[in-house]
């Protein structure tokens, strides 16, 4: 098949040509040395975009993640999330293996924390246990839906946590889609907490890297923490420059992804069989449930395959779509149409 849309993940982005472009003309340098005048710029505009005073590029949002984690604790402590949040599911259990750490996760219908049950979790070191190092917030959250942080909800998690000398780490690796749904910019999200991580690829199409942004000296620490994960990197310039684009031209086109979105999630809802909640989809990830339709979800996912179009089964009776630049109106519909005929046939 010549071209599928791919529903997968917004990870499948493509760089643009002028991404393309900026690589083949990038000034590079080692920045183990701190030589790369490419990186250089890249993380001063990031750490401007965030609102922080210093930045630092990773390779991956789950390094950017784990060195957080590992500059904000001591070996021992724990580290309040929700439990489907990605640092506890898709990271290699890297606070334990990274930072000694563990997690002490809260169960939630949507992936929002908020004070009310934080504030009994935190506890101080004792003869039995290290205490609270750290909380961890991922807005937008992946696994509950791309659902966004009420601001107000992270600023007041953020007071109450440094009023107990608990500092707080944003995984931010959507936080464009969250700014665009909330329609504020990401400093504003990014402002009450003490360390901020975020894609350049995902929704900004970049082909790889991320940022981690914090105080200057958080970011001093960070650096070391990044050499010692296998993260220290040459003439990384290259890629740098492809996240300077990505920064500048891509988060104005994020609102046509939670159009595209919401567009599908309004349209599958009115397929026979299918259950989705367009009101709880506010960015660009949506979950569908397909038990009533009489047909797994892998089985699903594999005859749309033979259609063209890409779709991430998560169990049995659910689907997974998200929509990225890549992925246009039309191809959302042709999505829709493909779905309803293949349940469409199984009733007939």
């Amino acid at each position: 098949m010549d071209k599928f849309i791919d529903l997968r993940s917004d990870t499948v982005t493509k760089p643009t040509s002028a991404m393309r472009f900026a690589m083949l003309e990038a000034e590079v340098g080692d920045d183990v040395y701190g030589e790369d005048p490419t990186i250089n710029r890249l993380e001063r505009y990031a750490a401007d975009i965030v609102g922080k005073q210093a930045s630092l590029f990773v390779p991956t949002g789950t390094m950017g993640n784990q060195t957080a984690i590992c500059v904000h604790t001591r070996p021992g402590q724990e580290i309040i999330c929700d439990g489907r949040s990605h640092i506890v599911l898709y990271e290699m259990g890297g606070p334990a293996i990274f930072a000694a750490c563990v997690t002490r996760t809260i169960a939630t219908d949507d992936g929002l924390l908020d004070w009310g049950v934080i504030g009994s979790m935190i506890r101080g070191p004792s003869d039995h246990f290290q205490g609270t190092g750290l909380i961890a917030l991922e807005n937008s959250h992946n696994v509950a839906g791309g659902r966004v942080y009420p601001q107000e909800n992270v600023a007041d998690i953020c007071d109450k946590a440094h009023a107990e000398g608990v500092p707080v780490h944003m995984d931010g690796a959507r936080i464009f889609n969250a700014a665009a749904h909330l329609n504020i910019t990401p400093a504003e999200i990014a402002a009450p907490v003490d360390s901020v991580m975020f894609c350049l690829s995902k929704g900004l199409g970049a082909p790889v890297g991320s940022m981690l942004a914090g105080s200057r000296s958080f970011i001093e620490q960070a650096r070391r923490v990044r050499k010692g994960l296998g993260g220290g990197m040459r003439q990384a310039g290259v890629l740098a420059a492809a996240g300077l684009v990505a920064l500048k031209e891509s988060p104005a086109k994020i609102p046509a992804d939670h159009a595209n979105a919401q567009y599908l999630a309004t349209s599958l809802a009115n397929v026979p069989g299918i259950v989705i909640d367009p009101s709880i989809v506010e960015t660009n990830i949506l979950f569908l449930d397909c038990a009533q339709s009489g047909m797994e979800a892998f089985e699903l996912s594999r005859r749309l395959r033979e259609k063209g179009v890409l779709a991430n089964a998560v169990s049995a009776t659910r689907m997974r779509l998200v929509t990225h630049r890549d992925v246009s109106h039309e191809d959302c519909a042709v999505a829709v149409n493909f779905m309803r005929d293949i349940l469409n046939a199984r009733t007939i």
